[in-house]
């Protein structure tokens, strides 16, 4: 996958695209409200391409993220919603018979999946679940967890399957940063030793049942976080846009690995329809320009040549010349006004 576009002639990170498939924590929105600038972009896109919306976050149905969307004011519905919940139950059937009883640990968005899977839902270890899948909801507890342990212990993936929505460490809320779904994940694999199956970000289920739902060709993911995103849809093959609107910033995409590198680098949602600038490289390869700021590696050492007037095309500057230079940023020494 191409980090940077170097055609002769000018495009916007929606040209060529037929599905947008944005997320939404620091994407969308945080919390309750929408990210400035978000609802319009998303509805401009729209009027081009089909856009779609794809969460992690297993606490919700389909239909209430719909709703909250539309509030906000994007034009959504339900069907237009992929949730994890959705790629786990998918997940799950390849794991165990049909209506079979599953140990829910989770919210009421995961829980409406699993019986539209035609499963039957219990609490209970005593009951004797064929599998445990497991998702984040605000009220998830020690007993809830206690009870995934216990249907686990001394059971291997082949004898009970562990399904997990998705492992994302964090989710970005109101007042801030709050333990997510892999942090409640890691109390169940520190009391049974061993891991899930995962179908959410950053592994493929999850954008597997998009790209199929809506049936793109050539699909454009939104994301905050290298992590989960941006290596989600890098193994997933799909072109991909980091948007600083959430989790990582300059500092984490200067360091990312080849396979959390994005396509495209956005301050906000704006820039899918404004012109992405080329990045221009000499013939060593050891200096990068985008717009007017220019980048440099000599020996260890990062310079900036050229600040230019935009802030974001340093930054695409910086990441372009350290990402094609191979170097580990460890071994590199970077100034902080390229970071900070």
């Amino acid at each position: 996958m191409a980090l940077f576009r170097r055609s002769a002639k000018t495009v916007t990170p929606l040209d060529g695209v037929d599905v947008v498939l944005a997320d939404l924590d620091g994407v969308v929105y945080k919390g309750a409200q929408a990210i400035p600038f978000a609802v319009e972009s998303l509805n401009a896109a729209a009027d081009r391409v089909r856009v779609g919306y794809i969460t992690n976050n297993a606490s919700r149905t389909d239909a209430s993220v719909a709703s909250h969307l539309s509030e906000l004011g994007l034009r959504v519905q339900p069907s237009d919603v992929v949730t994890s919940p959705q790629a786990a139950v998918r997940l799950l059937a390849a794991h165990v018979s049909a209506g079979s009883t599953i140990l829910v640990v989770g919210g009421d968005g995961l829980v409406d999946e699993v019986e539209k899977g035609g499963f039957t839902v219990t609490r209970s270890a005593d009951d004797d679940p064929a599998a445990v899948i497991q998702g984040f909801a605000p009220e998830v507890g020690w007993t809830e967890l206690a009870e995934a342990a216990f249907a686990l212990q001394g059971r291997s993936e082949e004898e009970r399957p562990w399904v997990a929505t998705n492992t994302d460490w964090t989710i970005p809320v109101a007042r801030g940063i709050a333990p997510g779904n892999g942090t409640l994940v890691s109390a169940v694999h520190t009391a049974i030793g061993r891991l899930p199956l995962v179908a959410g970000k950053p592994e493929v289920a999850i954008f597997d049942e998009a790209v199929a739902r809506f049936g793109a060709s050539k699909a454009l993911f939104i994301g905050d976080r290298l992590d989960t995103d941006i290596l989600g849809a890098n193994r997933a093959e799909i072109d991909s846009a980091l948007v600083l609107t959430g989790i990582d910033g300059a500092k984490q995409l200067i360091a990312a690995d080849a396979g959390s590198r994005p396509t495209y680098i956005l301050d906000d949602l704006r820039g899918l329809s404004q012109p992405y600038p080329k990045t221009m490289f000499t013939k060593d390869g050891l200096t990068a320009t985008v717009g007017e700021a220019t980048v440099r590696i000599d020996g260890n050492d990062v310079l900036i040549v050229a600040e230019g007037n935009s802030e974001l095309n340093l930054l695409r500057a910086a990441c372009a010349v350290i990402w094609t230079s191979g170097r580990a940023i460890y071994g590199l020494e970077v100034p902080e006004r390229l970071y900070s």
